[in-house]
């Protein structure tokens, strides 16, 4: 390989450059990104079914009473904040049919506690740390891995890796001249165990890249990061009138959560909540002042909005009631007010009504949750993480029988491509889209210069040291 460069044109030669390059990229993503590859995909693969999986574990709690003896919202509100003490009530979530158990969602400052009661006696059965519950414990696990905005650093970062890793693998990958579909669309399994792993990976890769991409893309809004320039955006083009439902770390979360304490604290007790309290006495309203729950509850539930919906007290002192259907499936999302009052509907805004960048972020999320379409696009975003899980296996097998014997390196460059300069174009420009990657990718770039090609025995491994031209 190296020969043929170094007698050929000087052409040739840069084309050769670039295509070790790819190579280097490609295996460079691949050993930073395999471990989360595999970590996403099994909490993304456990997350895709939420819904399922919330009504197994809340399956205890349906069909408790009649409908018709049920106490009335406020009074359920009162002791689900009593279950709590110095708690006020944040969310009280729509049942999903008349008989199942209330769940109401009181909180301390950020703090917030979900309870279960019986809705004919008021009976507490169940609280739980919203926080605690195992799909919100499996979303930070997904998109945080339980380490904050440092831990969602690394997995934006090596989502960025990923797509560098997909893009070069396709490229270095995809059929040129091939006569046959076996390799291409179909692994050849009669070839041994070389060209057996060489054929999962290339073959896996053709069918799940481009479904990957958009997983990996559509994620990146809740990253820290990509998510906080999303919001910049957001300013610059002046769509900050509407409030941004989705967060980009936990900390903005608890930051939402204390905002929305305090303005509770003050509609439903005149007096101001503040985040310094949760060591203090905080009042607790009495049940005259979750009246207007009595009012707001029957007309949310005649509205028939896609579940769950959540009812919010007023924040400050006004007396309109929030409710929100935070449905999984973002395009169906609804908010509303309902004046406290007389509980008529003031304010009603659909998806359609928000921003194009916040509609695009919806339909992006959705489809990442597995929400979109159905129980289609839950299948369909399983079988590509179980792609992305062969593929990560895969390399591994490939790099651990062509490795250079008793050395760690990226295998050998196949052949020459032409226009590998044009992918090596794309991943600088996605560099300056991802300022983060492009400090990374920056980051290896200089390492490379400044200390592998100096290294001879790395240099020779990685693809760095190539004949000069004549």
């Amino acid at each position: 390989m190296v020969g043929a460069a170094s007698t050929g044109t000087a052409g040739s030669v840069r084309e050769e450059n670039w295509y070790r390059t790819v190579w280097r990229w490609h295996f460079y993503a691949g050993l930073f990104t395999v471990p989360f590859i595999l970590w996403l995909s099994v909490t993304g693969g456990i997350y895709l079914f939420k819904p399922q999986i919330e009504a197994w574990l809340d399956r205890p709690y349906a069909g408790l009473a009649d409908p018709a003896a049920a106490l009335p919202p406020s009074d359920l509100a009162a002791r689900a904040q009593a279950a709590v003490p110095g708690s006020i009530l944040h969310r009280y979530v729509l049942p999903e049919s008349p008989g199942d158990a209330r769940q109401i969602v009181v909180g301390k400052g950020a703090e917030e506690t979900r309870v279960y009661l019986q809705p004919a006696s008021g009976e507490v059965l169940k609280t739980v740390g919203e926080q605690d519950r195992f799909m919100r414990v499996m979303f930070y696990l997904h998109g945080e891995l339980m380490a904050g905005r440092w831990g969602s650093t690394l997995v934006e970062l090596a989502a960025s890796w990923a797509i560098i890793m997909l893009l070069t693998g396709l490229f270095l990958w995809w059929p040129r001249g091939a006569k046959r579909l076996g390799g291409v669309l179909y692994p050849r399994l009669r070839l041994g165990r070389r060209a057996f792993w060489r054929d999962i990976h290339a073959v896996t890769g053709i069918w799940v890249s481009l479904m990957a991409l958009f997983l990996i893309s559509s994620g990146l809004p809740w990253a820290k990061n990509w998510g906080t320039y999303l919001r910049d955006v957001r300013e610059w083009t002046g769509t900050t009138s509407q409030s941004q439902d989705w967060f980009v770390s936990s900390r903005e979360e608890a930051m939402q959560r204390a905002k929305l304490d305090a303005g509770a604290r003050s509609a439903l007790t005149g007096h101001e909540g503040h985040s310094g309290m949760e060591g203090m006495a905080m009042p607790t309203p009495a049940i005259a002042s979750l009246k207007p729950l009595d009012r707001v509850v029957p007309t949310a539930a005649s509205l028939d909005l896609p579940g769950p919906v959540e009812i919010s007290p007023p924040t400050g002192q006004g007396t309109l009631w929030q409710v929100i259907s935070n449905t999984p499936n973002r395009p169906q999302r609804v908010t509303l007010q309902i004046e406290g009052m007389n509980g008529e509907v003031t304010s009603r805004e659909d998806f359609a009504d928000r921003h194009w960048i916040d509609r695009t972020v919806g339909y992006g999320i959705a489809a990442h949750e597995g929400a979109l379409f159905g129980p289609a696009n839950q299948l369909l975003s399983l079988a590509t993480v179980i792609g992305l899980v062969m593929l990560a296996l895969s390399s591994i097998a490939m790099w651990w029988k062509r490795r250079p014997h008793g050395m760690i390196g990226v295998p050998p460059p196949q052949g020459r491509l032409r226009h590998s300069w044009l992918l090596v174009a794309l991943t600088v420009l996605l560099g300056f889209l991802v300022p983060l990657f492009g400090l990374s990718l920056g980051a290896v770039v200089l390492t490379e210069i400044l200390w592998l090609r100096r290294n001879r025995k790395i240099a020779t491994q990685l693809g760095l040291r190539v004949v000069a031209r004549r």
